[in-house]
This record gives structure tokens, C-alpha cells and sequence, in this order.
């Protein structure tokens, strides 16, 4: 039977939920509060005998804790979070690690947390920047809020009801924006206040006592820890930061020619996505992970905007490559074909053809439905099979 190879990039799980309606409301301010779900552990697990902590390390996942007794703690089930600030109406590439983080969390008996929205995403993280972001109205906010909703639900599965949630100079962030040209703004400086305050609320009211993040966020979940220590006076309260996706000149990894490169197929359908994957250099694919293979339903879905055509399983049958590459549109003619081949251009199933005599098989067809024909690494056409 055929197959596409294709990395493996993210995982898709299907659980039970539920969500809660606290009344407490932390701040006075517009949009103080923060939609929660509580995901709840998969119903099938097989991974509740290993401890997260080692499976993130050696899966390249892990970069700091704020204490080594998170890795005995995690022993038995934690409410584990991370938050994420609707400063869009998707997540991007750049968010996708943490939703890998939290499965694995789930995958290991834990429950996770996501936090969307509220008073920080109309601060503004200012770790990492040097100016100031522009603050969101109240209807970006929402609809923001909801498209990100959608993302998760779709990349980690849904959960049915939403919760409302409502030593600063010390941290490199701060005083490197403190002592630039531009400054930092009082709002700007209560961002760490802020999801500090989160963390002490999710650890005294809902049990959360780990919260995850990109290594650029340190500061901000240890001044969550540290508020937890110092207010309750107890300990227990972990971080746990993971590696940042970057390219290998050390750029952030996620941008296009055409821009971001969003986890919602509203924005980016699956194939642009898949596309994206697909025509990055060896040089930026640190970890390219095991090969998976892709059925005809998976390459439907993400064949969208991709062009395609229609052939008689006779038709294509013991056709040569070169012919089928041609009558399929993908080559205006059959020398063209042949010099990308000599090239090491021209692709079967995203599989490399290097003879010319290369005739279609039945095993080339996936599923007997479907073909896929590259010419290099961005154009393609999916040949279908009437």
C-alpha cells in the first residue's frame, strides 16, 4: 500500500470536560479576567508510569525548572498550565510548543490548564520587545478571544465551558527595557504583576501548582512563584520553561514571505501549513522527528487550494512518471520533466525520483485514490482517482 512521508508535527486527542463559573473577580479593570479550560486526562492512558519531566528532556523540550522536586511531584496527578495572550485571532507556529508541552502533561495523568486572554493581553508582554505593543479594544479582545478558543479546542480537543479568572526590577527583561531609550510604560511594568496574580489565584482556587512556558517567559513564572511563596508562605508552586522555536541564525521560527504562520486553518489552510514544513532548510530543522505516514483522508485534508485532477485508475496504471507529470498539468512538457529529474527535483509522494523509467505501481497509489506529483518543493498537484 502507498504512503506520504511527512514529519510528525502535533498530536490531536479527544477527552472529557468540564468548566466552572467562580464569581471572584480579582481587578477593576475592563477585561481583568481570563477564559480557563480545564482539560481533562485522557481516558485511554499508557504513559502514567513515566515521568513528564524525562520524556520532555529527551525529546529536546525541556529547558529550565525553578525546582528539581518538580520531577518527583510529578508522581502524582498536578493541574499544569499555560496561558495564552489574544493579541490575535489564532495562535501561530510559535505556540504550538506549548500545546505540545501541555499534551504531554495530559498524556502522563495530569489535567492541563489553558488561559486565554483578560487584563495582560491588554498590558502587553514586554519581554523581548523594545517598544511598547498597542493596547486592544474590548471587541478585538473578544473576538480574538474566541478565535484562539477555536485553535486549542481544535490542536488539544474542547472544553465545553470557559472559567473567569481573573521583585520586579531584578528581572533581565525589565531592566533592559528600564534602561532603554524608550522606557517602559506603568502598564507594561504590571504585566508580571498580572499573570503573577493569575498564578496565585489558579494555585489557591483551583489547584493549578505548575505553569509551563517558552523560555522567554522566566521571569514572569517566577514571579508567580515567588508571589505564591511569599502571600501563602508555602512552597510547592513549580515552573517549567521549554525551548524556543528558532531558526538556526537564531531568528524566532514561524514566519513566512507571507507572514505569520497561524495554527487556525481559518488563516492558513492545512496544505499552506503543511507547505510551510515541507520547503524549510535542513539547516533550521533541528529535530525533524520520526517519519509518518499519511493516508488519502489526511492528504485531502490538507490538499486545500492545491491544484488537482482527475484520472481513470487505467489511465495512470503503468503510466510513466515523466507522461503523468505532464498530463496532470504539473509540466508544460515532458522535457521539462525530465530535466528536474536529472535535477532531483521531481517527487512521487513526496518520495524523490531518480529514474527516468519510474512507471506508476499500484502500491503507488495511496489508498488506490490518490497520487501526489512535486515538482521541487513547493509545486505540487494531487492526482485523484475516478
Amino acid at each position: 500500500m502507498a504512503s506520504i512521508c511527512a514529519p510528525t508535527r502535533a498530536l490531536i486527542f479527544t477527552h472529557s470536560t468540564k468548566r466552572f463559573f467562580p464569581s471572584f473577580k480579582p481587578f477593576s479593570l475592563q477585561c481583568a479576567t481570563k477564559t480557563t479550560f480545564i482539560l481533562q486526562q485522557p481516558r485511554h492512558n499508557n504513559n502514567n508510569n513515566n515521568n513528564v519531566i524525562q520524556i520532555l528532556q529527551q525529546r529536546g523540550l525541556l529547558d529550565s525548572l525553578t525546582s528539581d522536586a518538580l520531577r518527583s511531584a510529578c508522581s502524582t496527578p498536578l493541574r499544569v498550565y499555560c496561558g495564552f495572550d489574544p493579541t490575535a485571532e489564532s495562535l501561530h507556529l510559535g505556540n504550538l510548543l506549548a500545546l505540545v508541552v501541555l499534551s504531554w502533561f495530559r498524556r502522563c495523568g495530569h489535567r492541563a490548564v489553558a488561559l486565554i486572554g483578560g487584563a495582560t493581553a491588554r498590558v502587553g508582554d514586554p519581554s523581548g520587545k523594545s517598544l511598547e505593543r498597542p493596547e486592544l479594544d474590548a471587541d478585538s479582545l473578544e473576538k480574538n478571544t474566541l478565535g484562539i478558543s477555536n485553535t486549542i479546542e481544535r490542536i488539544l480537543g474542547g472544553a465545553q465551558n470557559p472559567n473567569l479568572v481573573g521583585s520586579m526590577m531584578a528581572k533581565e527583561s525589565v531592566r533592559k527595557r528600564l534602561e532603554s531609550e524608550q522606557g517602559m510604560s506603568y502598564t507594561e511594568f504590571t504585566y508580571q504583576l498580572l499573570q503573577g496574580y493569575d498564578f496565585l489565584h489558579l494555585f489557591q482556587n483551583e489547584g493549578v501548582s505548575v505553569q509551563i512556558g517558552g523560555s522567554d517567559q522566566w521571569g514572569n513564572i517566577t514571579a508567580g512563584t515567588e508571589l505564591i511563596r511569599k502571600i501563602l508562605q508555602v512552597e510547592g508552586a513549580y515552573g517549567l520553561t521549554f525551548p524556543l522555536l528558532l531558526k538556526s541564525d537564531g531568528t524566532k521560527f514561524g514566519k513566512s514571505e507571507d507572514g505569520a504562520i497561524w495554527l487556525s486553518p481559518t488563516l492558513l489552510s492545512p496544505y499552506k501549513f503543511y507547505q510551510y514544513f515541507f520547503s524549510v532548510p535542513d539547516a533550521d530543522v533541528i529535530r525533524p522527528g520520526s517519519e509518518t505516514k499519511l493516508d488519502w483522508k489526511t492528504i485531502e485534508g490538507i490538499a486545500e487550494g492545491l491544484p488537482s485532477c482527475s484520472l481513470a485508475y487505467d489511465e495512470v496504471l503503468n503510466l510513466s512518471l515523466v507522461d503523468l507529470s505532464v498530463s496532470s498539468g504539473l509540466f508544460e512538457s515532458k522535457s521539462a520533466a525530465r530535466r528536474l529529474l536529472k535535477q532531483g527535483g521531481l517527487y512521487l509522494n513526496n518520495s524523490r525520483v531518480d529514474s527516468e523509467s519510474k512507471r506508476i505501481e499500484a502500491a503507488d497509489i495511496v489508498d488506490g485514490k490518490v497520487l501526489l506529483l512535486s515538482a521541487g518543493k513547493k509545486n505540487k498537484v494531487l492526482v485523484r482517482i475516478a
